[in-house]
């Protein structure tokens, strides 16, 4: 799903106030991250990702593996924080504007 420019702007808001539900640590993403990243976005919809990494291209690298991954579209990126949203298909949690 690609999101419209109002919608990131709308998810950006409901972002601001939220903690990192997922953190990174030295190994990067593994296979058991991405389950509890799996299952945080079908419970959340929304949620904000604390990356551990030094490297700015290593940052990258990781947000784009998530996102690949779990087909979870990036929100924002700030540093070593990520927002990423995927709408739950059996019961939406967030409404987005049109």
């Amino acid at each position: 799903m690609s999101l419209k420019p109002n919608q990131i702007r709308y998810l950006r808001g409901l972002a601001h106030a939220l903690k990192p539900v997922i953190m990174t640590g030295n190994k990067g993403v593994t296979e058991a991250l991405l389950k509890e990243f799996d299952v945080a976005l079908s419970h959340h919809e929304l949620i904000k990702v604390k990356l551990g990494s030094d490297d700015r291209d290593e940052r990258k690298a990781q947000i784009a593996e998530l996102g690949e991954k779990s087909g979870a579209d990036l929100v924002q990126s700030i540093g070593k924080v990520a927002c990423f949203y995927r709408e739950n298909p059996d019961a939406p949690r967030l409404a987005l504007p049109r």
